[in-house]
């Protein structure tokens, strides 16, 4: 079995032609291009081609299995990978290594997502580095007006309500003075900060438009406390589903185990590892914690671990962000939406479940998404109108007007006269026997219907 294994570089590769049979070794370094390795692929014919997971590594990868050839990406995380006690190391060796490894059978591969999945990972990353740009150059504006006494608005309404007192102090750098250059500094921080604005204005757009298409994402957001962005993140790293044996394999790879150390009778779990995207790890530790705002589950599963202990707290909610995780991969793996029906049958397997929570999720609505939320209170604005001028036209005493969108006919001449006769008479007052006018006050009721009409809105 001939095994080509790539030591990769930025700019040189060193490749290991290894035949597992006769022990022989060739040796070629080649620049990082596709047209080298492309020539290198064809010329070679290997049966096996390994490479240390790496940023080139997934368009090489693409580029080997065009060709026919079998890959397999090696993570450098495995003890296997690790180097100890040794005197030397260089390319040669490092390539050397990975074909005699990969004969032994020794290396686990990892998952190499498609060019689509990889740019769509790229772009989400990408998002939340924008946002860390912005943050950092609203921090050094802000530095800038500390560092000369200058008050300004606190937390966003600085960029908002208060945009215009900062602007009131840029200028042109040319413009300034020796004494007055963090002027022009803050014209020019503030000019990539709109530009910058600009920029994640269009990311944000742009993934909202994939997540439309994507019915993964929707399927993720499904689960109450779960937004776009966290949805988005869960889809881009878990990408096959498939691939996890296991909820176990899913919270590992997320780094949302505990740290074990096991030696004897020494049993010992510490923080958790930490290992995988720090990202998505994030993402999910914020989600746990506005979930408890939107999700009765949630919030039990956060009390029961708590305990109502404020050292317990942030504890419950790392092992509530695994939970999420695990759920969110459930679903992507089984094709189903969040059911609420099937956490209370998952809960009660492990114990009994309390009524309150139990009541909660079964009355529990299906979560709506932006458009769903839009047509809904465009309905319920139609029906307070229809309502208010229905309660209205009984206290008149007149046929409830119905709107119609072709056109409305001419009312006729007797409908006109009564309505105008109607006007004039005061509704406030009646007319008593011996002449005398006594004032009408108002029920509840009338005064609370009046107020409805004022305030119902007038389109939808």
């Amino acid at each position: 079995m001939k095994i080509l294994a790539l030591d990769l570089g930025k700019f040189n590769s060193v490749c290991c032609l290894f035949d597992s049979k006769t022990r022989k070794t060739q040796f070629v370094t080649t620049p990082t291009t596709r047209e080298h390795f492309a020539a290198i692929f064809k010329d070679t014919k290997a049966d096996l081609v390994v490479m240390e997971a790496c940023g080139p590594s997934g368009w090489i990868n693409d580029l080997a299995q065009h060709q026919g050839h079998e890959t397999l990406v090696c993570s450098t995380n495995e003890e296997a990978w690790r180097w100890a006690n040794v005197k030397r190391k260089t390319d040669r060796d490092d390539a050397l290594k990975l074909a005699r490894m990969a004969a032994m059978g020794e290396l686990k591969g990892v998952h190499t997502p498609s060019l689509q999945h990889r740019e769509f990972r790229s772009l989400v990353k990408y998002r939340k580095t924008l946002d860390g740009r912005i943050n950092k150059t609203k921090n050094a504006i802000r530095a800038w007006f500390v560092n000369h006494g200058i008050e300004i608005a606190t937390g966003e309404k600085a960029w908002y309500s208060g945009r215009e007192h900062i602007n009131s102090f840029r200028k042109p750098l040319a413009d300034c003075g020796p004494d007055e250059l963090w002027k022009g500094e803050l014209d020019i921080e503030l000019t990539i900060l709109d530009s910058l604005a600009e920029q994640l204005t269009g990311v944000v757009k742009k993934l909202e438009a994939i997540g439309k298409n994507d019915e993964r994402i929707k399927r993720v957001q499904t689960i109450p406390g779960v937004g776009p962005r966290t949805a988005e993140i869960l889809v881009a790293c878990l990408d096959d589903p498939h691939r996890f044996e296991n909820g176990r394999q899913v919270s590992a790879y997320f780094g949302l185990v505990p740290r074990q150390y096991q030696s004897g009778e020494t049993d010992r779990n510490g923080r958790i590892t930490k290992r995988g995207n720090p990202l998505a790890r994030t993402i999910l530790v914020e989600c746990a914690w506005a979930s408890l705002r939107y999700n009765p589950w949630a919030k039990g599963v956060y009390e029961r671990i708590c305990g109502k202990q404020k050292t317990r707290k942030k504890k419950a909610a790392i092992a509530l962000a695994r939970k999420i995780a695990v759920i969110a991969w459930a679903m992507l793996r089984d094709e189903k939406d969040w059911d609420p029906k099937q956490m209370i049958q998952v809960t009660e397997s492990f114990g009994r479940m309390p009524a309150g929570l139990k009541d909660s999720l079964q009355n529990m609505k299906p979560k709506e998404n932006a458009d769903q939320r839009k047509s809904r209170l465009r309905k319920e604005a139609r029906a307070a109108r229809e309502a208010a001028e229905s309660r209205a036209s009984k206290t008149t005493g007149q046929n409830p007007v119905k709107r119609t969108t072709t056109g409305s006919a001419k009312p006729t001449a007797a409908k006109r006269n009564a309505t105008i006769s109607a006007a004039t008479r005061s509704p406030r007052s009646t007319s008593q026997p011996n002449g005398k006018r006594q004032t009408k006050t108002p029920s509840h009721g009338e005064q609370e219907s009046q107020y409805r009409v004022t305030d119902a809105p007038t389109s939808a």
